[in-house]
């Protein structure tokens, strides 16, 4: 038995792009990148998946994490600041996998329907482990298709990632050998809105071959615009 998480931390310029509150709850950047770390740093889930990751916040995971493998991919896709300059001395943009453990990446690509978008792969603890972040309109049916693929190629999977879209959809775009399971009644939203019809259970961990059990949300009290979620992975 293992144990994963997984959290989209939110790229600041996105924050900044988009009005979002937590760019008003955390005015000084370096200090919501510290906060994100030392949250990151507390979990003892042996697989992490981040994703809007900015450069400047994988230097910081990368200082303070030095006893976890970190894989990363760097998206082709400069996040670029439509509204003020940003706070971020690095805007990249990744997508990480954080092992604690031996691993060996296995895959690593941008979505070919958008550069900003993708898939991360390792192998550890005898499975695959792919971070992912699925665009939000009708390009994700074929980003779901393609990690299906990955996924079925390989047996003993697990995806861990933001989908942007309700569970149903997702369970309906990988198609039966896949398994989402249900977060618990009452479990707070992994992307809490105020207004609008868009899902706010769209971050999951999803298996392949493996069974996942006891998916929960951890509520990050607005350090990020989505909660933590995290999972135990029967192998």
């Amino acid at each position: 038995m293992i144990t994963v998480a997984t959290w989209n931390v939110l790229h600041r310029v996105h924050a900044e792009n988009w009005y979002e509150d937590v760019a008003r709850r955390w005015p000084d950047e370096q200090a919501r990148i510290a906060a994100v770390t030392a949250r990151v740093a507390a979990l003892t889930e042996q697989v992490i998946a981040l994703q809007e990751v900015s450069g400047d916040q994988l230097v910081s995971l990368r200082a303070a994490l030095p006893e976890r493998t970190v894989h990363a991919l760097r998206y082709p896709r400069l996040p670029r600041p439509r509204r003020i300059e940003t706070a971020l001395t690095d805007r990249d943009e990744y997508l990480v996998l954080l092992v604690n453990g031996p691993s060996e990446q296995t895959a690593a690509e941008s979505f070919a329907s958008d550069p900003g978008k993708g898939l991360l792969a390792a192998q550890a603890f005898g499975i695959t482990v792919v971070a992912t972040h699925v665009t939000g309109d009708d390009r994700r049916g074929g980003q779901l298709a393609r990690l299906a693929e990955l996924g079925t190629d390989l047996k003993g999977t697990v995806l861990l990632g933001d989908f942007n879209i309700a569970r149903d959809h997702v369970a309906a775009g990988l198609g039966p050998d896949f398994t989402v399971p249900n977060f618990a009644p009452g479990s707070p939203p992994t992307r809490p809105r105020t207004s609008g019809a868009k899902s706010q259970y769209i971050d999951l961990v999803v298996g392949c071959g493996v069974p996942v059990s006891d998916p929960t949300v951890e509520d990050v009290a607005g350090l990020s615009d989505h909660n933590l979620v995290r999972a135990t992975i029967d192998i």
